[in-house]
């Protein structure tokens, strides 16, 4: 669920003393979202059989930051919708509501201050910067690696090439020292057999 820790409400009907129509409000329950130890078990069985190692740790990051940007556009055009309905007189007006709204908007930077500007504006170009050289050196390792792996392949196919040489060489040297140690007689005698 997006926008954890959640809030529960139910509708309750309040039917009020002066004789107008009845309305409809919200009450807030409280409400905790958990899982038994099993079904925690199986989540994360789950979750190692999905996990792609091919993903970083950037691109995880950055996966959890969309999805947080995604549940804060839900909550916005909730909000959104609630101050339109407040406007056209479809919903009254709750007091709660409005403050909160107004804590909120007073907590957002003033970007127009140029000090502040300038202080986001080095933050994110050091964060840039910081990606940008986590990549080079994953890619300078990588590069590393495959030279190391490539040296280690030439040197096994030249100790292989050279085993086999060996091998050759001692057959024929081992051929030749017992040509020689045979007596010439002999040597006749297997050539026509």
């Amino acid at each position: 669920v997006i926008g954890l820790p959640t809030n529960a409400y139910f509708a309750v009907e309040e039917i009020h003393d002066d004789g107008t129509a009845a309305t409809k409000t919200f009450e807030h329950v409280s409400s905790e979202i958990g899982a038994e130890e099993a079904e925690e078990i199986g989540v994360e069985h789950l979750l190692r059989d999905i996990k792609d190692n091919t993903i970083g740790t950037l691109a995880t990051r950055v996966t959890h930051q969309l999805t947080s940007l995604r549940g804060l556009a839900e909550r916005l055009a909730d909000i959104r919708s609630y101050l339109e309905q407040v406007l056209d007189n479809k919903l009254p007006v709750n007091s709660e509501i409005i403050q909160n709204l107004q804590d909120i908007f007073n907590l957002l930077p003033n970007l127009t201050i140029p000090d502040d500007s300038s202080a986001f504006t080095v933050q994110t170009n050091d964060e840039y910067a910081l990606i940008y050289v986590s990549s080079m050196a994953r890619a300078i390792i990588a590069l590393h690696d495959l030279i190391n792996n490539k040296i280690e392949n030439r040197e096994a196919e030249l100790s292989a090439d050279a085993t086999a040489n060996e091998a050759k060489n001692a057959g024929e040297t081992q051929a030749a020292s017992t040509d020689a140690a045979q007596p010439a007689g002999s040597k006749d005698a297997a050539k026509s057999s």
